[in-house]
């Protein structure tokens, strides 16, 4: 990257973060977008991390869901980084709050890349929720493990929302892509991320669904229900090795691993013991289904996801960008040994 300006969108947040202390610490001029600028302390972490580093931070107001208002911030700069994208599980309304603004916000930063004068790469955070919808769909397709090769083909607006957003807003990454010839776009598809944050203000659905297991309130019993993890700095690896590779392409899944809610309480258990109120056992599927209102399951979520395998396949992160994995183990050990220091339990 011989020009080191690059534009950052959603640079504040949990993963956001990592990336933009990444590329200060490489010494670019990052160019974050924010909603509104006073708000200094969405990114006061961000000023203070750089201070220390070779890097540049510039701060450029925009909003991801108005056309053009990223076209201004977009000239000078040789790559973009979009991250911003809604990730909540808790909203009333998928379709206002998820779907329209990681579709609409896609739209808009890529939009503008195309007009920028000097855009090279995009590097786009999907999710693997792009890949895969509900875990029954490895069955349902016949194969052993999802690929890059796979799209979420279960998903809806009613069904798994935030899945069906993430698979919308990529594949019109890829047809805005595939219409022009300015820029290259490269894909990072993450599972679920957990490890420490860079800021005490984040409330991302790592950290609640952290906060949860240590509270107790599994303590009946979790679900079988199995994820992909990967620790939040190793996505943020990923997607400044898949900028600065020439040779980087296509999607790129990650994963440290794949096990079930039971099987990560007890990788806690083995580091902290009985410290907290961790889950009894595996809740018996049956009951799930007269419970899991509690945990905003509904009964097409379970019968798809719980008890059903998944396998993720990561030979191209490895191989490809040459990521190397932190242990699952280490990422849950920083996480907790923060939120015991910060005592935001």
């Amino acid at each position: 990257m011989k020009n080191k300006t690059i534009l950052v969108t959603g640079g504040t947040g949990y993963i956001g973060s990592w990336v933009t202390k990444g590329l200060l610490e490489k010494g670019y001029t990052v160019r974050l977008t924010v909603r509104n600028k006073a708000q200094k302390d969405k990114y006061k972490h961000l000023l203070d991390i750089e201070k220390s580093t070779n890097g540049k931070l510039e701060f450029w107001q925009a909003d991801l869901l108005s056309e053009g208002a990223f076209d201004q911030a977009m000239e000078g700069c040789s790559a973009v980084i979009h991250m911003a994208s809604p990730f909540t599980l808790r909203f009333k309304n998928a379709r206002k709050e998820l779907i329209e603004p990681a579709l609409n916000g896609t739209r808009n930063v890529l939009n503008a890349a195309t007009k920028s004068a000097t855009v090279k790469k995009v590097v786009l955070t999907s999710s693997v929720a792009a890949v895969h919808g509900d875990n029954i769909d490895m069955k349902e397709l016949g194969i052993t493990e999802f690929t890059e090769e796979h799209f979420n083909y279960s998903s809806n607006a009613s069904h798994q929302p935030y899945s069906y957003s993430k698979v919308l807003a990529e594949k019109e990454a890829w047809k805005i892509a595939q219409n022009q010839n300015q820029w290259k776009l490269v894909v990072i598809n993450p599972s679920f991320v957990m490890g420490p944050s860079l800021t005490e203000t984040s409330n991302s659905e790592s950290l609640n669904f952290m906060k949860e297991m240590l509270s107790g309130k599994y303590f009946f019993g979790a679900p079988n229900l199995m994820f992909g993890f990967v620790d939040v700095r190793d996505v943020a690896k990923a997607h400044i090795l898949a900028l600065e590779n020439d040779s980087a392409q296509g999607r790129h899944i990650l994963a440290e691993r794949t096990i079930s809610v039971y099987e990560f309480s007890k990788i806690i258990k083995k580091i902290y013991g009985n410290k907290y109120k961790l889950p009894m056992m595996q809740s018996p599927k049956f009951i799930l289904y007269t419970v899991g209102w509690a945990f905003n399951l509904t009964n097409k979520f379970i019968t798809r996801n719980v008890g059903h395998d998944i396998r993720l396949n990561t030979t191209k992160s490895k191989e490809k960008l040459g990521l190397t994995y932190m242990s699952l183990e280490q990422t849950v050990k920083d996480m907790i040994d923060q939120i015991e220091k910060n005592k935001t339990l």
